[in-house]
């Protein structure tokens, strides 16, 4: 291959942006590479307080915003777009779309076998409303989002199951659909197949058991009193209209419990140690199977048929469960691209300096620089993950030069995180737990749909975390140093 060969497939790799960018240049120095994540955080919350927000507005947001952030940059046009394309690629954001995808599929069979009617049964004759629906729903998402180690999911299959159910029983909208996110925080927190876990681990220079261990009294700190508040504060709700109550009441039975019985499935194979993905296929099929043997049509499951206007369409639990976050998986992949814009950047690292500057040799003021630090960065990076493996090097390096032990920079590194990612109202979490429960309301008309802004302050278990850790800041609880061989020692 001569060098004119060589040159030409250059130009046309560079044509179809395939060539890597290491660096980009903004006019306004580092932070400017925050516009588009910045004007997408004020166009969330705005068409959210006009009770405005769809789907189709946050993705319209955020390409604004990219599109903004286009003007600001120094560096060639074409450059800021291949970084795009960088960020876009990323496997975090890939992992979350299919995630998304086996889980929701996985709801919508649960759901189109009955199991929602039997969870309604369950709480009419057992008398399990109000607030103990709500505790109750919090204890199984945080069980469900431990053993399958993906918060989102657990998102995606408590808002299609356990929020209609529970609307029905009485449960407060807004708290019932914080315990759902809280249970998520307490899964993918402690989950030691969850991905959060593995990255604040391997970022740490951890073994994920040990993690596990050594968090495990910071998740149930903040575990317990959230329980009790959702018990509290959960009841209260309307159950729906009283018409939908009542014919409810009537209709439903205890046919559908027998959906439980892949969901347990589906809890064992993952406690087992199998991959989420396997776990999720080995359920669908499951349910598959036991719909059939119910006698449930299989056009439930999927059906392919002419429309009244005679065009080809498609439906079915498999269908409408990944259908309902094709504009979510769109909006993610813009998320974790402008994010990457300020690695590019390096307004990550302008950010880790000026908190270094603070520290002065303090180990108080390192671990509480680790807690800011990590925090800043779930403001704009609103995936835990890509916020993880951003923060980690900083962590990693600041805990080393203290001598902190790999345990804790990886708990301060992942209960943030962790928390942060289903608080804020345009975090990833947050986003996808109302996505799912306004496509839950278009099958059950009397769901009500609660905006990203309203739940914000009550994921119990996300705020508990985050005051749990930050005590441990400031008292030195837990605070373990590294030894000779790595062990932990208190000094």
């Amino acid at each position: 291959m001569t060098k004119d060969d060589d040159q030409q497939i250059q130009d046309a790799r560079e044509a179809v942006g395939d060539h890597q960018i290491t660096k980009l240049d903004f006019y306004g120095g580092a932070f400017a590479a925050t516009i588009p994540l910045i004007f997408f955080i004020i166009w969330a919350i705005t068409l959210s307080t006009m009770k405005l927000v769809t789907e189709e507005a946050l993705v319209l947001g955020m390409v604004i915003g990219v599109a903004i952030g286009l003007f600001f940059c120094k560096s060639q046009w074409k450059d800021y777009a291949q970084g795009l394309v960088q960020g876009m690629a990323q496997p975090i954001g890939v992992i979350a779309v299919i995630a998304w995808f086996w889980a929701g599929m996985f709801a919508k069979l649960l759901a189109a076998g009955g199991l929602v009617d039997g969870l309604i049964w369950f709480g009419f004759q057992t008398g399990l409303e109000g607030g103990f629906i709500v505790g109750l729903t919090f204890i199984l998402a945080a069980i469900f989002s431990t053993a399958v180690g993906t918060g989102y999911g657990t998102v995606a299959t408590f808002g299609i199951l356990m929020y209609p159910a529970g609307i029905i029983l009485g449960a407060d909208p807004v708290i019932l659909l914080a315990a759902i996110l809280s249970g998520a925080v307490f899964g993918d927190n402690l989950a030691p197949v969850s991905d959060t876990t593995i990255v604040s681990a391997t970022t740490q220079d951890a073994d994920v058991p040990g993690v596990v261990r050594s968090r495990f009294k910071y998740s149930i700190t903040a575990a317990i009193p959230a329980l009790i508040l959702f018990v509290i504060f959960g009841g209260g709700g309307s159950g729906g209209n009283q018409e939908a109550f009542t014919q409810l009441k009537e209709q439903v039975s205890a046919e559908g419990l027998i959906m439980l019985l892949p969901f347990a499935l589906v809890l064992y194979l993952a406690l087992s140690g199998r991959h989420l993905l396997t776990s999720l296929t080995i359920g669908i099929l499951a349910s598959i199977i036991v719909m059939l043997f119910t006698g449930t049509p299989f056009t439930e499951v999927i059906h392919i048929y002419r429309n009244d206007a005679g065009d080809a369409a498609i439906g079915g639990a498999l269908m409408n469960g990944i259908g309902g976050y094709f504009n979510m998986a769109i909006l993610i992949l813009f998320i974790l691209a402008a994010a990457h814009l300020m690695e590019l950047a390096g307004t990550m690292e302008a950010i880790k300096n000026f908190f270094l500057k603070l520290i002065n040799g303090v180990v108080k003021r390192a671990e509480l620089s680790i807690y800011g630090i990590v925090a800043f960065l779930n403001l704009f990076i609103t995936i835990n993950t890509a916020a993880e493996i951003a923060a980690g090097p900083f962590v990693r390096k600041l805990g080393k030069e203290f001598n902190i032990h790999p345990y804790r920079r990886a708990n301060f590194l992942d209960t943030v995180s962790s928390s942060l990612g289903y608080i804020f109202p345009w975090s990833g979490g947050v986003l996808l737990a109302w996505a799912t429960i306004k496509g839950a309301a278009d099958e059950y008309g009397f769901i009500p749909i609660v905006g990203p802004a309203e739940v914000f302050p009550y994921v119990f278990q996300g705020w508990g975390l985050l005051i749990v850790m930050l005590i441990a800041a400031l008292t030195g609880w837990g605070l373990r140093f590294e030894g000779k061989n790595g062990e932990e020692v208190k000094k």
